[in-house]
């Protein structure tokens, strides 16, 4: 029980890890743009991000996502040390992009982690592969669906909006902006909340406290979903600066076509129960933005960086994951 316990506690810190990690996701381009101060764009994001659990448990009935990474593993092969030594690498891994100002992805770190520590205490024979190489496809589908969304998003309000006086138009889009930054908190909350309910309601399965995630109780989504919400108030301003000035300078304009794009992207990852990256949605959604500009406009040395981070990140969060079980077993944590 004070294992599971420990778990619980770890699984709402790396959440809030999350939030703050990637707060820059939803709130990079509104602050760039000067529509709202960071503090105003933290507690407006923040506030979105809670109440997706409200939509995620009323409107769409179900926590599909959280479904889904309690499926990475095997259900017969699930242990606590290893749900342990997951959440341990993923959380170090997390810190240390964060402190690095690297948006990785919190979403595979914890994937990757709680796959490598299953392989490493069962062997390969342990994870789910179709789950896994899904959620890996869309490492790369995510940014280039957010990426052809925004491009064409932009391209039809530039068209639109052709005959307008330019200032105004500017001035239209910075409150259109309110909107579309908290859709992607929506669609934030959404997705990343889940994944750590999946990992809460596994480590319950294993020791036999719930028979399913449909019954998990109620407090688990909720404390999931407040976690990432209080994250993200605290803000994570080194990030803001890569994801809102250094792949492409974005407009009010620009800002509404990224942020839209974006959550219509994770809106629809939802609908599949495919957990993805938040960091990598948005990304693509920016470079979209910047190459209906001009394809010099995106840095594109930057986005080469931000790649190889996506790439790395389930493989080295799964080899720390790894050393950790080791380290556990040593230890004798059962």
């Amino acid at each position: 029980m004070t294992l599971l316990i420990t778990i619980i506690v770890l699984a709402v810190i790396f959440d809030f890890i999350n939030g703050f990690h990637d707060a820059a996701n939803s709130i990079a381009t509104i602050v760039s743009t000067k529509v709202l101060t960071p503090f105003q764009a933290v507690l407006w994001a923040a506030m979105f991000n809670f109440i997706a659990f409200f939509v995620a448990k009323f409107i769409i009935g179900e926590f599909g996502i959280a479904d889904t990474v309690s499926k990475v593993v095997l259900e017969e092969f699930i242990t606590l040390p290893i749900i342990l030594a997951g959440l341990l690498a993923a959380i170090s891994w997390n810190l240390l992009t964060w402190w690095l100002g690297i948006p990785s992805s919190s979403s595979h770190t914890l994937i990757g982690g709680f796959a490598g520590a299953a392989i490493c205490g069962a062997g390969f024979n342990s994870i789910h592969g179709v789950v896994i190489v899904k959620i890996a496809a869309f490492i790369v589908l995510a940014p280039m669906i957010g990426m052809v969304a925004s491009s064409l998003i932009t391209l039809g309000v530039l068209w639109a909006y052709r005959k307008v006086n330019v200032h105004k138009a500017e001035n239209s889009f910075k409150k259109l902006q309110l909107l579309s930054s908290g859709l992607f908190s929506l669609g934030h909350g959404l997705n990343d909340s889940q994944k750590v309910m999946g990992i809460i309601a596994t480590a319950m399965i294993a020791v036999g406290q719930i028979d399913s995630i449909q019954n998990m109780p109620d407090w688990v989504p909720l404390t999931c979903f407040a976690a990432i919400g209080l994250g993200t108030m605290v803000g994570g301003w080194r990030i803001v600066k890569t994801m809102g000035t250094k792949i492409t300078k974005v407009t009010p304009l620009e800002g509404v076509c990224a942020e839209t794009a974006g959550a219509l992207t994770l809106f629809l990852t939802e609908i599949l129960k495919i957990p993805v990256s938040t960091t990598h949605t948005i990304a693509g959604a920016i470079m979209g933005v910047g190459a209906v500009k001009r394809l010099s406009a995106v840095r594109w040395g930057v986005t080469i960086n931000l790649l190889w981070a996506w790439i790395l990140t389930i493989p080295i969060s799964a080899l720390l994951a790894s050393l950790v079980y080791l380290l556990i077993t040593f230890i004798g944590i059962e």
